[in-house]
């Protein structure tokens, strides 16, 4: 890095800069039979043998649903300028369509209610991966009418909260979607065929288009965006080979995104890789990329760590350049005949993900330079360490502190460098059910004791909670890597 927090002016933030913090529904409000809301595919997946760690489900989570006065307070504590949040579709609508569920929309108003009370702007996020399961037994995202359902669900719910939302977002995470949930089946609903991830992909971008047209009709004024999971692809080594496979996962994880999105075309090296797999792109009708890169008002900006790559074929050569033991890859990263390597000395988060902050400035001054002068949110940073609870009844998570200043310092560098950063969303307000982990990671401000669901703010709230009211980042006092919480949790 090189901007430096040891004066008030290098530690601050523009005027204005907007400080929130993430959840999504699955992942935090349990009461999946309550009030007449529908099963999802993540209520089917995560009930499946094997399917997630030590069989854990959102059933419970962490009871946001009945607990909803105690996290608005929570966020009130914070002092958070914003809360983004996600509606769950089978909550609003039980079986994907049809008419509203009332107790379920009640639930989103009553929360969107709240944040208004406490001067707290929400930012709503439209789909968070919670699909109502009858639309997965239709076919789910592979075919067309699941777009088209969710744009009739996204008027469902801008005609019950309309102005009273700051920041909307369609999607977060089209690539998890599509490409873990029908390519890796390492997410919900726990299919594996290439060909209906690309499917998946581009009927997941239709939908965010269609989206973005329903909302400019219901909340004239709205500002419309999309959340992605962007990162900077790093080959390995200088060799052709590698240079090449770290173009192939750029064009997977990236540009099958960002180019349909800001330019309405799929990447040529994206059609040629998938064109042998069914259906794969003959999905795509005339018509579609127009209403895909409808204009947007920001791109959410989701980071958590850059990824380096070499070419399957090179992966003795490639551990042995500098590089740790590869990352056993997926079926999607042996569709693209590529291998993730890591260095082995980096400092890494309790999800074994490089802490890289320059990665973050690599991003966002790449995004700007390719796509224009886009408003951009970072709509989730953000890591897991081995929480616990110390004897003082305290968490001292100062490596979750360590790791967020080195981010925010990632931020400034990024809005120097001529980047329009709006603002900022760290991930997450609380542990909750981190989808195939379970409960066993915890990225949360908050301590969240299962058995109790008691809440019980760490260190690091107390630290954002200055970065909100100061609009400055602090000094870390000797926090850093390997200092503070460690160590196994214990037992639930």
């Amino acid at each position: 890095m090189t901007s430096s927090a040891s004066s008030p002016a290098a530690s601050s933030f523009p005027h204005g800069f907007l400080w929130g913090t993430s959840t999504a529904s699955y992942q935090i409000e349990g009461a999946v039979g309550a009030d007449g809301r529908g099963p999802s595919i993540w209520d089917t997946f995560s009930h499946r043998p094997g399917a997630t760690h030590n069989g854990d489900t959102g059933d419970v989570a962490c009871d946001h649903y009945n607990r909803l006065d105690t996290d608005l307070e929570l966020l009130s504590e914070l002092g958070a300028g914003s809360y983004r949040f996600s509606v769950a579709w089978p909550r609003v609508q039980p079986t994907g369509k049809g008419p509203a569920n009332p107790a379920g929309l009640d639930f989103y108003k009553r929360l969107v209610d709240g944040l208004h009370q406490r001067d707290i702007l929400p930012a709503l996020t439209l789909y968070h991966w919670d699909l109502p399961q009858p639309l997965e037994d239709a076919g789910g995202w592979t075919v067309r009418d699941t777009a088209e359902r969710f744009a009739d669900y996204a008027a469902v719910v801008a005609d019950a909260l309309g102005e009273s939302v700051g920041l909307w977002i369609t999607l977060n995470e089209p690539w998890c979607s599509a490409w873990q949930g029908y390519g890796s089946g390492s997410h919900a609903p726990g299919r594996r065929d290439i060909g209906a991830a690309v499917a998946a992909n581009h009927h997941l971008l239709l939908a965010h288009g269609l989206g973005v047209d329903v909302l400019r009709t219901s909340v004239p004024g709205a500002q419309v965006g999309v959340s992605l999971n962007v990162a900077p692809i790093r080959a390995a080594t200088d060799h052709p080979d590698d240079v090449r496979a770290a173009r192939l996962v750029d064009g997977n994880q990236n540009r099958l995104f960002t180019e349909p999105v800001f330019r309405g075309r799929y990447p040529e090296d994206m059609l040629e890789h998938y064109a042998s797999h069914s259906p794969g792109f003959s999905v795509v009708a005339d018509g579609d990329l127009e209403v895909i890169s409808r204009p947007i008002d920001f791109l959410g900006v989701n980071f958590y760590f850059p990824q380096v790559v070499a070419a399957a074929a090179r992966r003795r050569e490639a551990s042995g350049a500098g590089f740790g033991i590869p990352v056993a890859y997926n079926h999607v990263a042996e569709d693209l005949g590529v291998v993730g390597v890591f260095h082995p000395e980096a400092d890494r988060t309790a999800m074994d993900w490089e802490i890289d902050p320059a990665g973050l400035v690599e991003l966002l001054v790449g995004l700007h330079r390719e796509y224009g002068p886009v408003p951009m949110y970072i709509t989730e940073n953000g890591a897991a360490f081995s929480d616990y609870v110390g004897p003082d009844g305290a968490v001292h998570d100062r490596d979750r502190i360590a790791y967020l200043d080195g981010h925010l310092s990632a931020l400034r560098e990024s809005i120097a460098a001529g980047v329009d950063l709006r603002g900022y969303f760290v991930w997450s307000l609380m542990d909750n059910f981190e989808w195939a982990h379970g409960y066993h990671k915890r990225f949360g401000l908050t301590w969240i004791d299962y058995p109790t669901g008691t809440r019980l703010p760490k260190d690091s709230f107390f630290w954002y909670r200055q970065v909100v009211t100061t609009n400055a980042v602090p000094p870390l006092l000797g926090a850093g890597p390997g200092e503070g919480a460690g160590g196994d949790e214990p037992p639930r």
